[in-house]
């Protein structure tokens, strides 16, 4: 049976030498000795890896040290400033586990939210495919599991690539260079954009701020750079995100058409793998309804299913894939989504295997 330790130590083989591979790797052993991490992650022992139990700890941790709650482990987060080695971190930061164990338990209840702006490149070329293919340039956009909804900006960002670009160049966000293949520009307005997440996120707090922050990984200095510059956008074009589940607030929201003209857009990134089975099922049979009543696209960039999961074996990760699934009345009709290419986890970069 695979464990939380052998799910530790797997993660932390992927990542550079740093603090987090550090820390999973004394959290494994830990995890198995018995100790702080085993108390804090009692209850999900049996979760599967896509749950990925040990970045939500990561995270509730970060957010002791971001707060400062806990000032002193500062000196090991590079984005935070800090230069000291990692090697032995673990005898300053299990102390911090044990004064901490109910609000790291706590922690681990909410799937990781990132709001990860680099994933507005997927969304970009898929949008790219959707109203070159559809014709309809006027886009209602809408997003499942948006978290603070700062994908729902993607037109206020500049993305670039070799010989094209999009968004405005006087945008604090640059996305750049990071499509490998051609693509081909097509001109959209953003008529409406709303999303929807089981514990929306406001970034016009500190609090929530925070949150997001806490979840991107302290050596990864670009991605706080992204998440800076994204925030400042949403300060002045600040979005609607509802508290609801994906098949629920779909349902509602597409129950009433688009006006005539617009193309309903349908979008969600690395989110799927945390719905039960019965919402993934409630939500295709919503977007399956939708598509005889409306011109409706459906853009997604998610893990293809962990093949050996629940096995003996180590799970099978692959990178994300960017799909588009078009209907438009009368029209076209993709009988099963269209696969435009793959997608590192954190959007960047895409690997196109069609043109959009």
């Amino acid at each position: 049976m695979i464990t939380l330790a052998d799910r530790f130590r797997r993660h932390a083989r992927m990542m550079p030498d740093g603090l987090y591979r550090t820390l999973l790797l004394a959290m494994a052993e830990d995890w198995q000795s018995g100790g702080v991490v085993a108390e804090i992650c009692r209850d999900w022992a049996a979760a599967p890896g896509s749950a990925v139990v040990q970045l939500r700890l990561l995270a509730g941790i970060q957010r002791l040290v971001l707060s400062g709650a806990e000032p002193r482990l500062a000196v090991y987060y590079p984005n935070l400033g800090g230069t000291a080695a990692p090697d032995g971190a673990w005898q300053d930061f299990e102390p911090v586990l044990r004064r901490h164990v109910g609000e790291l338990r706590a922690a681990l209840a909410i799937a990781p939210q990132t709001n990860e702006p680099g994933r507005s490149v997927p969304l970009l070329l898929g949008l790219f495919d959707a109203v070159r293919r559809s014709g309809l340039p006027s886009v209602r956009l809408l997003e499942l599991g948006a978290s603070a909804g700062l994908n729902l900006l993607v037109d206020e960002f500049f993305i670039a690539g070799d010989g094209w670009s999009y968004g405005p160049a006087t945008s604090p966000l640059w996305l750049v260079d990071a499509v490998d293949g051609p693509v081909t520009p097509v001109p959209f307005a953003v008529v409406q954009r709303r999303g929807c997440d089981l514990a929306p996120v406001d970034v016009s707090t500190a609090e929530g701020r925070l949150w997001l922050t806490s979840f991107v990984w302290p050596h990864h200095l670009h991605r706080h750079v992204r998440l800076r510059a994204a925030l400042a956008i949403a300060e002045s074009r600040p979005v609607v995100v509802d508290q609801a589940s994906a098949s629920s607030w779909l349902a509602s929201v597409l129950e009433p058409p688009a006006a005539d003209g617009v193309l309903t857009v349908v979008w969600h990134s690395i989110t799927r793998q945390y719905w039960p089975v019965e919402e993934i099922a409630a939500t295709a049979w919503v977007l399956g309804t939708a598509r005889s009543r409306m011109p409706i696209a459906h853009i997604a960039m998610e893990s293809p299913v962990f093949q050996n999961d629940r096995s003996e074996g180590e799970p099978e990760y692959r990178p994300a894939e960017l799909t588009v699934q078009l209907s438009v009345p009368g029209g076209l009709a993709d009988p099963e989504p269209v696969l435009l290419g793959t997608v590192a986890d954190h959007g960047v970069p895409v690997r196109l295997a069609t043109s959009p």
